[in-house]
């Protein structure tokens, strides 16, 4: 059942995996992820170096690299399900309602 975009959550991160293809075959990179994230609240990941975590926030955009795609799960962004959005729809969502502050933020921002 999906709740409907007033009542849903701001995030629904469902059982997300996302595999890579190499040369070498496929490589899981992300496996089985899930949390909610409700309006007004926050989330930070922390971990090691190669745990996931900007994997995890370049799937939630829609920014995998070429050898990556979501393999299994769900990104429910007020509802509706980012994986199986089109890429003009993430094109329209990215910066007006999605953003992200990549690692090296001073080469992205211009006060």
């Amino acid at each position: 059942m999906t709740n409907s975009p007033s009542t849903a959550p701001l995030l629904d991160v469902r059982n997300l995996s996302v595999q890579f293809t190499t040369r070498g075959g496929t490589v899981t990179v992300l496996d089985d992820i899930s949390f909610t994230l409700e309006r007004g609240e926050r989330i930070s990941f922390v971990g090691e170096s190669g745990c996931g975590k900007s994997m995890t926030a370049l799937a939630l955009m829609g920014l995998l690299p070429a050898m990556g795609r979501v393999s299994g799960g769900q990104v429910l962004f007020k509802g509706e399900d980012l994986t199986t959005a089109s890429p003009a729809r993430l094109r329209r969502l990215r910066g007006n309602e999605i953003s992200m502050i990549f690692q090296e933020p001073m080469t992205s921002l211009n006060p």
